[in-house]
């Protein structure tokens, strides 16, 4: 989810098609294109992870109204209204982060609970193959990111709120933010003046298609494809070039693209992730996961976070409709900066 950091990560080298050593989808040490568009992205997950949230039941039963009978003539005093109740507000794009371990533990949950059940409705009242998602999810992924990403940034203050979290909450937040922190340990600032070519990605539903027809041909989960994309590219949102020159939502090399891209076109989604299957399966896929995402990127933390993204999304769906809402960061000499989202 690099944290996605589009903030380039350090160099790896990929074995291209020809024999020669390049970075970039094929074999060799991390790639420095990992436009790891920024993580947690992490980049992940909010990593919307974990069980699934039941809904809440009605806090206590319906008052009982008492029927008073009215004399004659006179008018039945009509039972008084009681107050509506207001839906709370939605976190801005920019809201502070509570600093406060309790605080922040208690907003965390609050924002997932919220997040899962925004996402219920979206997914049981709206279409995810149309249109981008509702405000709510917008809102509180893009929250949910940008407390995974302050946890990953301080490790200590990050335990003292594990501590606090619910057991299947504290489990998600951990694998979460541990893989926000292995795409940030490999992501090298940039310039902040360094320009980015974004662009909305392809409706949730549709991706999640594609993932799953690329999944019965090469036998590859489509969750672990989905966490690929949603580390190289935040779903496809980065379309720039890394500075490699590794290309298209799954970010291959030419000499790779030229021996697993099957005649396709390496920036069209169908394409890249029918590519990036048959790459991963010839790799060792399904048998060895590690060894064909090593193969993919030459990096044990991307190959730890591409796995843990991936468990989250095994465990609850709604955890990948979440992912797919986290936007893109970029970690530059001056902070980080994000790309894409409200305001963006």
């Amino acid at each position: 989810m690099n944290d996605q950091h589009t903030a380039t990560a350090r160099p790896g080298r990929h074995r291209d098609a020809s024999g020669g050593r390049r970075p970039g989808v094929g074999a060799g040490r991390s790639r420095g294109r990992l436009l790891v568009a920024s993580l947690v992205s992490l980049a992940v997950s909010v990593s919307v992870s974990g069980c699934a949230g039941s809904q809440s039941a009605a806090s206590s039963a319906a008052p009982r109204q008492t029927v008073t009978q009215a004399h004659p003539g006179r008018s039945a005093t009509p039972p008084a209204k009681e107050p509506a109740r207001q839906a709370p507000v939605l976190p801005a794009p920019g809201a502070a982060i509570p600093k406060d371990p309790s605080r922040l533990a208690d907003a965390l949950t609050s924002t997932v609970a919220r997040l899962r059940q925004a996402t219920d409705d979206w997914v049981r009242k709206g279409n995810p193959a149309e249109g981008h998602a509702p405000e709510p999810v917008v809102l509180l992924a893009l929250h949910q990111q940008r407390i995974y990403r302050y946890l990953a940034r301080d490790p200590k203050v990050a335990s003292r709120v594990y501590a606090r979290l619910p057991k299947a909450l504290a489990r998600d937040a951990e694998d979460n933010v541990t893989a926000i922190h292995d795409l940030l340990s490999l992501a090298r600032p940039i310039s902040g003046s360094a320009k980015f070519r974004v662009q909305p990605p392809e409706p949730a539903g549709v991706l999640l298609g594609h993932f799953r027809r690329a999944e019965r041909r090469f036998g590859v989960e489509w969750e672990v494809l989905a966490a690929v994309m949603f580390v190289e590219t935040k779903f496809g949102r980065v379309r720039s070039p890394s500075y490699t020159g590794a290309l298209g939502p799954m970010q291959f090399m030419p000499g790779t693209w030229a021996a697993y891209g099957m005649g396709g076109d390496v920036h069209d989604t169908r394409d890249a992730l029918l590519a990036a299957a048959n790459y991963l399966h010839a790799s060792g896929a399904p048998r060895d996961y590690r060894r064909a995402l090593y193969a993919y990127n030459h990096s044990q933390a991307y190959v730890d976070a591409v796995l843990l993204h991936a468990r989250q999304m095994k465990r609850d769906i709604r955890n990948y409709y979440g992912y797919y809402n986290w936007q893109v960061y970029v970690v530059t000499t001056h902070g980080d900066r994000r790309l894409t989202g409200p305001g963006r």
